[in-house]
């Protein structure tokens, strides 16, 4: 073999490996390497070439660069430089190449930005990630003008400008703020820093090319979202890997359950709508700049404008909106890794009744199939003798029963074979397998129907619900039914299995539900998700919080997380202090190495556990409005302070409180101790547990009886429930309205299993006694009326 053979074999075994990251199994590709490789074009947007304001279309040419080394004073640079084309015959390929750019509108909030680097001759097809598989087009909101450098487009939110030579998307907001706008060279002529511009690469190891979506940044600008990110909740000044991961814990970088979508605190969002892996470096390398690298030959971003509540509101009309869960999922969950039998369950059981814990579910995990944690769908008939009975029992003590599974089947797996022979597991390039597992083709039509036969037997037997555990390992280098390779199907394989185990649970029971780890956009129609394998420490705590809120920024209305962690045994300390963290989050589990039931840790941790439990129960009819609310609205239950309060500087600092739903706000003690400092919106707000007044601002602060501090809005209504042991006992009829006001007005909003629609309740102080002056519930519902010591 001569030397220049050699060198193209390495380059291209060299530049494959760095695509497909093929150094450790799954370990997240981050391709901005391939953003800054000697050995690749690029190619930089320059001009609009054509554009058709009537339909929004038109072409953009890019000007071919490779980057040149400099070297000056001891000190070497990389910069991007204009070259010639390097393709034989020089009469077949252009220098300068023109590809396809369009503008198109969703809503009055949103833009579309498509373009591509090359032909696209695969034909079009509906996306698994939007609500109905394809985009709605708003032709009427926004009005086009012509200008002196381009073309504009206005609706009553914002404006669009696009501009000619050079190409520029500049975003505004309805008052002429600038949001972003895209990165043109000229843009970069001020500083010495070699940064890259809007552009695609073509790779030298095999002409693949990936786009590179350069806007701006602006002083001050935050970024948020990006999926369940345990690092530092503002982005800006990272770089965001979005793969799904099994993350092994929650104070690291990966993730199970990354989304491409992210806001600014500027006012405006931004959906990648894309399966690739994507790397967002959000001013790490060049703090003006955020580039966001996709995999995928092609772009299409959504942006939206607005305030929070507006993008989350505009995100999820066009990828979904999460359905509201049964009323049973909101009560507490009891599991531990794991129960093996009948009577371990049974024993659980009456024991969460004889010790007053309410509880609604009981989850048996790992251990419920013949050998552990081999998943064959069947219940093992020496450890359950009767399972549908079994099943018929707990239900008439108000318990539903939760069961786990996993998509990947191991070769001493009963079903193995029948998944290999009929051709329902992922392939390789060979057509074998990739890994010794078998793992399900999701994007098979027949794996998806062979699947959900086997979870639809279980469901008919009586199971509440299944665990949708792991699916972050999809093989990146599988071939899969859809024709696609992992690169593409890998990022999109949480939410198909999401979808395939939430279909047939709504077929069998009438909800879609689930309780899930891994997820992709889109996946929020399919609630629940839960926080993955904490570690049992105080970080592992309020990572799992920072995760939480980055999650509800992300589109999703649910989230939960196991209870004092997971990974060994929690010291009774940190479950006393996670415990009402959990409980006052959209759905409460203990889970974990055992022991995880609160009797296990003595009489005197048990008291205490029962007490953030009953609080839980009397408040589900705040809970479940809320819920109902969120899910409406698409609106996280674990609330960042900005969503409710974007003109507060303070409020977008603050990653380790967290308001529940609209009116509670919830600082957990994440350390050992009896006090923390609080930082509180403006306005009033009072202590839930001790009804002492606070105004906004920061505050060092007892907790309670209950070891967190939790105040409420002034002027807010929180409708309460006798205290039941179990969701299906609560009295819907009967609701005391606990009124926490200093003026004299109070008001709440209230939806029961039975109402039609969510309804405001206000209050009116009349000499001493407050007067229901609005309710929309007749006399459907009784009311105890019961006021503040203020």
């Amino acid at each position: 073999m001569n030397t220049l053979k050699y060198l193209l074999l390495f380059l291209t075994f060299s530049g494959y490996a760095q695509l497909q990251n093929t150094g450790i199994l799954n370990e997240p590709p981050d391709i901005s390497k391939d953003f800054s490789d000697l050995r690749n074009t690029y190619f930089l947007a320059e001009d609009l070439t054509s554009f058709d304001p009537a339909t929004g279309k038109g072409t953009v040419r890019y000007i071919r660069n490779n980057f040149a080394t400099r070297q000056a004073f001891d000190n070497m640079l990389m910069r991007l430089v204009p070259v010639s084309a390097n393709e034989f015959p020089t009469t077949e390929y252009a220098v300068a190449p023109e590809h396809p750019f369009s503008i198109e509108f969703t809503s009055a909030r949103t833009v579309r930005i498509r373009m591509t680097s090359g032909p696209q001759y695969r034909k079009p097809e509906e996306s698994l990630m939007l609500v109905e598989g394809v985009a709605p087009v708003d032709t009427k909101s926004w009005k086009y003008s012509k200008t002196t450098s381009g073309h504009e487009y206005k609706s009553e939110f914002g404006r669009i400008l696009i501009t000619e030579k050079p190409w520029h998307v500049y975003i505004y907001d309805e008052k002429g703020k600038l949001l972003t706008q895209t990165i043109h060279t000229d843009d970069l002529k001020n500083t010495y820093t070699p940064v890259t511009p809007f552009s695609y690469v073509r790779r030298a190891s095999d002409y693949s090319r990936s786009m590179d979506a350069v806007f701006g940044l602006s002083p001050g600008e935050k970024i948020f979202g990006c999926g369940e990110s345990f690092q530092e909740f503002n982005k800006r000044g990272q770089k965001v890997i979005l793969w799904t991961d099994d993350a092994n814990g929650v104070q690291n970088e990966t993730m199970y359950k990354p989304v491409p979508f992210y806001m600014s605190s500027r006012g405006y969002g931004v959906f990648m709508h894309h399966s690739t892996p994507i790397t967002c470096d959000f001013g790490k390398y060049f703090s003006s700049v955020n580039s966001m690298m996709i995999g995928d030959d092609e772009l299409d971003l959504f942006v939206f404008i607005g305030e929070p509540k507006d993008i989350l509101d505009e995100y999820t009309d066009l990828t979904g909106k999460a359905p509201m869960p049964p009323l049973w999922s909101f009560g507490f969950w009891m599991s531990r890794i794991t129960y093996f039998s009948e009577a371990d369950g049974k024993k659980v059981a009456s024991s969460l009744r004889k010790n007053k814990i309410p509880a609604d579910v009981i989850h048996f995990d790992t251990g419920w199939f013949g050998v552990d944690w081999r998943c064959d769908y069947q219940f093992p008939t020496d450890r359950f003798p009767d399972a549908p009975r079994m099943i018929t029992d707990f239900k008439k003590q108000g318990f539903e029963i939760c069961l786990w599974q996993l998509p990947y089947f191991t070769p001493q797996n009963t079903l193995f074979d029948e998944l290999v022979s009929k051709g329902l597991a992922v392939k390789d390039g060979k057509g074998n397998i990739p890994y010794e597992d078998a793992v399900m083709d999701l994007s098979n039509p027949q794996t998806v129907s062979w699947y959900q036969d086997k979870i639809a037997s279980l469901l008919r037997e009586g199971v509440g619900a299944i665990k949708v555990d792991f699916g972050e390992a999809a093989p990146a280098n599988g071939i899969y039914h859809s024709g696609r390779t992992g690169f593409y199907e890998h990022n999109l394989y949480p939410l198909r299995y999401n979808k395939a185990v939430a279909d047939i649970t709504k077929e069998v029971t009438g909800y879609p539900f689930i309780w899930a780890r891994s997820a992709w956009a889109g996946s929020q129609r399919y609630p629940v998700h839960w926080g993955g394998d904490a570690a049992t420490s105080n970080g592992a705590m309020a990572a799992t919080l920072r995760g939480g809120l980055s999650f509800g920024l992300s589109g999703f209305s649910f989230w939960s997380h196991d209870i004092g962690g997971f990974v060994t045994t929690t010291p009774e300390d940190l479950y006393r202090r996670w415990t009402p963290f959990g409980m006052l989050t959209s759905h409460v589990r203990s889970h974990g190495e055992p022991p995880t039931e609160p009797w296990e840790y003595g009489e005197d941790f048990m008291n205490a556990f029962r007490l953030a439990d009953n609080m839980r129960y009397e408040l589900m009819p705040y809970i479940y409005t809320q819920a109902k609310y969120s899910s409406e609205n698409g609106l996280p239950m674990v609330r960042a302070l900005f969503v409710e309060y974007p003109d507060d500087p303070g409020s977008w600092l603050v990653d380790d409180q967290y308001l529940f739903g609209a009116d509670i706000l919830v600082a957990p003690l994440l350390e050992n101790g009896t006090s923390r400092e609080v930082y509180l919106p403006p306005g009033l707000w009072i202590d839930y547990q001790t009804e002492k007044e606070y105004p906004g601002g920061w505050h060092t602060m007892e907790v309670g009886e209950i070891p967190i501090v939790m105040l409420v809005r002034d002027g807010t209504i929180l409708p309460h429930a006798k205290l039941a042991q179990t969701t299906k006992e609560i009295d819907w009829k009967t609701l005391e309205l606990r009124v926490f006001s200093t003026n004299g007005k109070a008001a709440g909003l209230l939806y029961t299993p039975e109402a039609d629609a969510i309804g405001e309740i206000v209050l009116t102080k009349v000499g001493e006694d407050y007067k229901l002056t609005t309710d929309p519930f007749k006399d459907k519902i009784k009311y105890i009326i019961k006021k503040s010591a203020l």
